[in-house]
């Protein structure tokens, strides 16, 4: 299976636009983070240049928390001969980045990973990037699908939901993700005058 057809089996397709737009905010370096491209400043007032030179400098989640986001990233959006994977196009140095930008993924975000943890603990005996990756597939799956997730397991579909949203809009706004899926964006001096089917639908050709 490759990317396009994990993405659209476990509907990562869904993302909001507001998070994707909300979110995109490379990274900088710290030593919870790898770096992704230089963050611009044009635009931005001093004091937001100052807040976000604090908050790449603050560290949210332990390496132990930033193991499993990775190895959940990959999972959602995995290498493939098109591109490489969540963890390389930076998708958890954007994610520890965006917890710290909008404190509301905090509480969520650690809970859900607690809870993951909890949960191979008591099936698999160990925590969940030690299990293999047939037990982290197992575990995954039941809780990838809301519709199809037992009542038990809704706060795990929750944290992955989040998860899910927090991997795409990091990889889809990243340079990697853009090249992914063949983003130009506006091109100056490409202006070739308005389409032939246009001038003539109003008489002007």
């Amino acid at each position: 299976m490759n990317r396009r057809d994990s993405l659209k089996a476990i509907g990562v397709g869904a993302v909001s636009a507001g998070l994707l737009l909300e979110n995109c905010k490379p990274s900088k370096k710290t030593s919870n983070e790898k770096e992704l491209v230089q963050e611009p400043t044009e635009g931005l007032q001093p004091f937001e240049i100052e807040r976000n030179k604090k908050l790449h400098e603050e560290i949210f989640f332990t390496p132990e928390e930033m193991a499993v986001i990775t190895v959940l990233a990959d999972m959602i959006i995995p290498k493939d001969e098109r591109s490489g994977s969540a963890s390389d196009a930076g998708v958890p140095a954007f994610i520890e980045f965006i917890v710290k930008d909008i404190p509301d993924h905090k509480i969520p975000m650690r809970g859900g990973i607690r809870w993951l943890e909890l949960q191979c603990m008591n099936r698999f005996g160990t925590s969940f990037v030690q299990c293999t990756p047939a037990q982290q597939v197992e575990i995954v799956e039941e809780i990838a699908y809301p519709d199809e997730a037992k009542p038990e397991m809704k706060q795990g579909v929750a944290f992955f939901n989040r998860m899910r949203d927090l991997t795409a809009s990091g990889f889809f706004t990243s340079k990697m993700g853009l090249e992914d899926i063949g983003y130009a964006g506006n091109k100056p001096n490409r202006w070739t005058g308005v389409p032939e089917d246009v001038l003539k639908q109003y008489g002007l050709s």
